[in-house]
């Protein structure tokens, strides 16, 4: 199917969700509204699948927020710092923190979803609740205009609509989890993810060796990944609480994510796009106090197979820079750390993040990023608040273009990502300043900020200001600095239905980096981007 004709299916879902009421109507007593007396719930949804789904939307359409269960748990631990945001209109009600299902705040079934509800009355509904699954996802689709004329890639380094004037469908997702019980002290639980996605933005989620013959083998627009894989089991009463993860989970720690609904805006800041996107391994979160949590855990890198781990392939070109007959599929993919901290304070107004990923020698791997970081957030008022992130990432021993030797290795076939290995998408070799060393250590500085204003329970409008320094290019390919500038505007019809539109200038600062397109050798001629973008979230 076209990604036209899937965007008019979707919007057509949409469109008789929003104008379904005079059935609703007459599905329903017309005295019945669950927001004013929850009991009646299910008078009002009706009985068949389809019927209560639809009529799902419309209920909540206007509202912030599902009808609240009175008979409905606490939702967080006794004591625990408030909860200092709601989703809508944010992306997030607490801080963000990775690799663990959040501590003191999480009950099951917690999930709004109008799959859920529309098989609520079922007898494998009623299991699933019973036994605390859930399955629920989104369809994300947008649109861009840009400054930029080159087709395919000419918006890059720009990420997730990396293709000027197109429109597309960003990702469609699948989850089925079940999370732990974690506002509860009295026994141990257990949680588990399983997600998939398709559409374009799987060539950001790509791990090596994981569905990745999409990418790098035929670089296909549109693909599929399975960005989480993992198990949980939470143990209560050591100190607050300690979180075990297990499986392939989104790295730690960052504003933003890959999935559509954990971003304020549509596009995602270059500060986000090169760094860490997913790992697998174990990492233990323990909340040492309701203020201090502590995490360690050990990967294999960033963005490989575990099953990379000592794999090697034949060096048909032995050179100065890989001698022997053999080299590492991935030298990225080894046993590395990661480690950190979080602090909240002022009753939750205030959360500082810092963390290392993917720590191991940095040897240069498909994406073996050395990141060393942190977040900072601070709520104002119940209006205003501002998220912040920093970082440094490096890695080592990175071949260097501007070494003919080590060009020559490249072109031949003598490096672990040479075109005859990795055809499209390989990592990027560096633009060192000497030109006779065989190597140097690449290094990217990030720093992004969103200044957030809540003018309605379902209005928000995110400032990005943000400054990129790619010192050697062996991020965005360009050995730049940049400075970007992005506004948007995020409004819910209700917590279903998301349109982000947003205004975004980026500019690099030393040398054109805009409109060419790396894989198909078309260099950028333009110092500058002006795009306008939207993009719509269905729940489902």
């Amino acid at each position: 199917m076209s990604i036209i004709l899937i965007r008019r299916a979707f919007m057509a879902l949409a469109v008789s969700a929003m104008l379904s009421t005079p059935h609703v109507a007459l599905a329903a007593p017309a005295t019945c509204d669950p927001y004013t007396n929850y009991d009646c719930l299910n008078d009002y949804l009706g009985t068949d699948i389809g019927t209560r789904f639809l009529n799902y939307y419309t209920l909540e359409m206007g509202h912030a927020a599902a009808p609240a269960d009175p008979k409905a748990p606490p939702a967080s631990r006794e004591g625990w710092p408030a909860t200092p945001q709601s989703t809508p209109p944010m992306p997030f009600t607490e801080w963000p923190y990775g690799a663990a299902t959040s501590i003191g705040v999480t009950r099951p079934n917690s999930a709004d979803s109008p799959l859920m509800v529309a098989i609520g009355n079922t007898s494998a509904g009623k299991w699933l609740e019973d036994n605390h699954f859930q399955i629920y996802g989104w369809v994300d689709g947008g649109f861009n205009f840009s400054s930029n004329s080159q087709r395919p890639g000419g918006n890059s380094p720009m990420a997730y609509m990396y293709s000027p004037n197109t429109a597309q469908l960003d990702q469609a997702v699948l989850y089925i989890d079940r999370v732990p019980d974690t506002v509860q002290t009295d026994h141990i639980d257990w949680g588990m993810r399983l997600s998939a996605l398709y559409g374009e933005n799987y060539r950001y989620t790509t791990a090596n060796g994981i569905a990745s013959y999409q990418l790098l083998n035929h670089n296909y627009i549109n693909g599929y990944d399975f960005p989480m894989m993992y198990g949980e089991l939470y143990v209560p009463n050591v100190a607050e609480g300690l979180v075990l993860r297990l499986g392939r989970y989104i790295s730690i720690p960052d504003i933003e994510a890959q999935l559509a609904p954990n971003n304020y805006m549509y596009s995602h800041s270059m500060t986000y796009s090169f760094d860490n996107y997913t790992n697998e391994g174990l990492v233990g979160t323990l909340a040492v106090t309701k203020n201090v949590t502590l995490q360690l855990g050990v990967v294999d890198g960033t963005e490989t197979a575990i099953w990379n781990l000592g794999k090697t392939i034949s060096n048909p070109d032995p050179n100065p820079l890989y001698p022997g007959s053999t080299f590492k599929k991935d030298p990225g993919a080894q046993p590395s750390l990661v480690a950190c901290a979080r602090f909240t304070w002022n009753n939750g107004n205030d959360d500082f993040y810092p963390c290392m990923d993917g720590i191991n020698n940095g040897e240069w791997g498909y994406n073996n990023l050395q990141w060393y970081g942190f977040t900072y957030y601070h709520k104002f008022n119940d209006q205003w608040h501002l998220s912040f992130e920093a970082y440094d990432l490096h890695q080592n021993n990175v071949p260097n273009l501007n070494n003919p030797v080590a060009a020559a290795a490249i072109a031949a076939g003598g490096t672990p990502f040479s075109p005859q290995y990795v055809q499209f998408n390989a990592p990027n070799a560096a633009q060192c300043n000497n030109t006779s060393d065989l190597t140097c250590t690449a290094t990217a500085i990030g720093t992004v900020a969103y200044l957030n204003y809540q003018f309605s329970p379902l209005d928000n409008i995110s400032f990005r200001p943000e400054f990129y320094d790619d010192e050697q290019g062996q991020r965005t390919g360009v050995k730049t600095r940049y400075a970007n500038f992005g506004i948007g505007w995020q409004h819910w019809l209700s917590p279903q239905i998301e349109f982000r539109p947003e205004i975004d200038y980026d500019r690099s600062l030393d040398r054109p980096a805009f409109n060419g397109y790396s894989t198909g050798g078309v260099a950028p001629d333009r110092n500058y981007t002006v795009l306008g973008a939207m993009d719509i979230v269905l729940h489902y």
